[in-house]
């Protein structure tokens, strides 16, 4: 009987993965992550910076040990908090000091479920690990998940072809209403459980809040960039995404303002007023840190650059240092810092890092 580890975190599509996979006739434990430390959401005092319940993690391995417990599965508990801290954490406060915009999902995959869970898996004698992720492995080659509304390939396109290998996504075929479904006919506690949202193990939490503990807030003047024109002033560059408009509050034309670019120089946030076509659209990009999955290397592809977005026809060019030149037609809001994931219909053929904006191939300067 081979045995397989499952990643369980207490939500509802791991647990249905570990029963799924108990019901095929595989060898089942689950093995639960603590990757943050919940005394970092204290001040230097001691003190709670964010509501007490904020950091759900506990909750979270007591609704998988629950689960399990009912479904008779062992459940394992390991310890991530450095791991996650060196490899995701701070990649994620160096992207957004350098006024990027990161995807710290897509490296907690990279570096701690498909790399340090792994090995972890492996010592404790497991032929295959399993994750809860919608995506499906066919014939060694990552393809889209079945539920076109819960596709999570786009967060598995840092993963290695290497790493993918004796892993099983059993809710990859079935649709997110499926999975609830064989819960509650379980009667399992999480069944009606509400997605995570937040960033990845560190939960839902008031952003600002939450990040003034670990970067230093430095507010600066807000630039109308086609007057050139001070029109107010930002809490700290970090705080803001291209094409936002909402929670701006600046003036009595906040509702219709929408950020351009930053300047981290000059601390300037840049925005303008109305058309959004004018200075959110590009039609070329540099991709850096490819990672590809596939053994292909098309010259016309699909792509998205942010999770939920439709598919883009790109055309590509190849060049050194693991980067890629793709051109497009007019999309809006490539922001770099973001991720950028090719598909070939419904198969993904990795990604990589957004590095630079440019239109009618000059980069914007303002991005």
């Amino acid at each position: 009987m081979k045995k397989v580890i499952v990643g369980i975190s207490g939500g509802v599509d791991s647990i249905v993965s570990a029963y799924l996979l108990k019901k095929e006739g595989y060898e089942v434990e689950g093995l639960f992550m603590r990757n943050w430390d919940s005394s970092l959401n204290n001040d230097i005092n001691g003190n709670p910076t964010l509501n007490n319940n904020i950091c759900t993690q506990e909750q979270d391995y007591n609704d998988a040990l629950d689960v399990c417990n009912k479904l008779n599965i062992k459940l394992h508990r390991i310890d991530f908090v450095k791991e996650y801290w060196d490899y995701v954490f701070k990649y994620f406060l160096d992207e957004l000091k350098k006024g990027r915009t990161p995807n710290p999902d897509i490296m907690c995959n990279k570096y701690i479920k498909f790399d340090m869970f792994k090995k972890e898996a492996e010592k404790l004698g497991a032929d295959y690990i399993a994750t809860g992720h919608y995506a499906r492995m066919i014939d060694g080659k990552l393809y889209k998940g079945i539920d076109s509304n819960k596709d999570q390939t786009y967060f598995l396109s840092q993963v290695s072809k290497k790493q993918l290998e004796n892993v099983i996504f059993p809710v990859g075929d079935l649709k997110k209403e499926e999975v609830r479904k064989i819960a509650n006919e379980l009667n399992l506690s999480v069944a009606n459980k509400k997605d995570s949202t937040g960033i990845c193990f560190i939960g839902e939490r008031n952003f600002k809040e939450f990040l003034t503990n670990y970067l230093p807030n430095t507010p600066g003047d807000v630039i109308d960039i086609d007057t050139n024109n001070k029109v107010g002033e930002h809490i700290g560059l970090m705080y803001y995404t291209i094409g936002q408009r909402r929670g701006l509050d600046i003036g009595g034309n906040k509702d219709r303002l929408y950020v351009v670019g930053k300047d981290l120089d000059k601390n300037y946030l840049y925005v303008s007023l109305g058309d959004d076509t004018k200075y959110l659209l590009s039609t070329s990009a540099i991709i850096e840190d490819m990672n590809f999955i596939s053994d292909k290397r098309p010259n016309k592809a699909k792509a998205k650059f942010r999770y939920r977005q439709e598919d883009i026809d790109v055309s590509i060019e190849y060049l050194d240092n693991n980067e890629l030149l793709v051109r497009y037609d007019n999309v809006k809001s490539v922001t770099p810092g973001q991720a950028f994931v090719l598909y070939d219909k419904d198969e993904c053929l990795g990604g990589g890092i957004i590095k630079e904006v440019r239109k009618d191939d000059k980069k914007l300067w303002y991005l």
